[in-house]
């Protein structure tokens, strides 16, 4: 059985109510104001309906630009893979605008070119599913997370030392 939205279950009951009226004997006069009354009505709940889907699509930007305020690049401590307080707070925000749509994530997990290949490919990957862990447990359906590591493979910052260092230590959310 397919469902109607309120606004068209409120057109059926007030199109049935008018015509149970006009069937009814009644005079032209009571025929006209009950179908007046119907369309009156029917614009209401359609109004209503709109308004509701415009706050809906107002909240959504909001919660988009408070996730993007954060941006979209969380790090790590020096051969870690727990979030700290500010990656936190920043996935909270990606995590509510992402509960008001069905969009997929890629989450790219980064390291420092300290270590062997190998182990930095794993704590890359260590890193990006600490972010979909999080994720998933507050509310993120995991069929929507991709995860991949590129380990050293991809730094923003070259050279040696602590600042470039840190900000080669990160996941990525794409």
């Amino acid at each position: 059985m397919k469902h109607l939205p309120v606004a068209g279950k409120a057109i059926t009951l007030l199109f049935a109510a008018s015509l149970l009226a006009a069937c009814s004997g009644s005079s032209k006069k009571e025929e006209e104001e009950a179908a007046a009354a119907a369309a009156a009505a029917a614009a209401a709940a359609q109004q209503e309906q709109q308004a509701s889907a415009a706050a809906a699509a107002a909240e959504q930007q909001r919660l988009r630009d408070a996730a993007a305020a954060y941006g979209n690049v969380f790090y790590f401590d020096y051969d870690s893979y727990n979030l700290n307080p500010d990656a936190v707070s920043a996935l909270d925000a990606h995590i509510s605008a992402m509960q008001g749509n069905e969009a997929n994530v890629r989450l790219e997990g980064h390291t420092d070119e300290r270590g062997t290949r190998e182990y930095n490919m794993a704590l890359g990957e260590r890193r990006a599913n600490a972010v979909r862990d999080y994720m998933v447990v507050n509310g993120v359906s995991s069929y929507r997370i991709e995860t991949v590591s590129y380990g050293e493979e991809r730094p923003i910052a070259y050279g040696s030392g602590e600042s470039n260092w840190a900000q080669n230590r990160r996941v990525e959310l794409k």
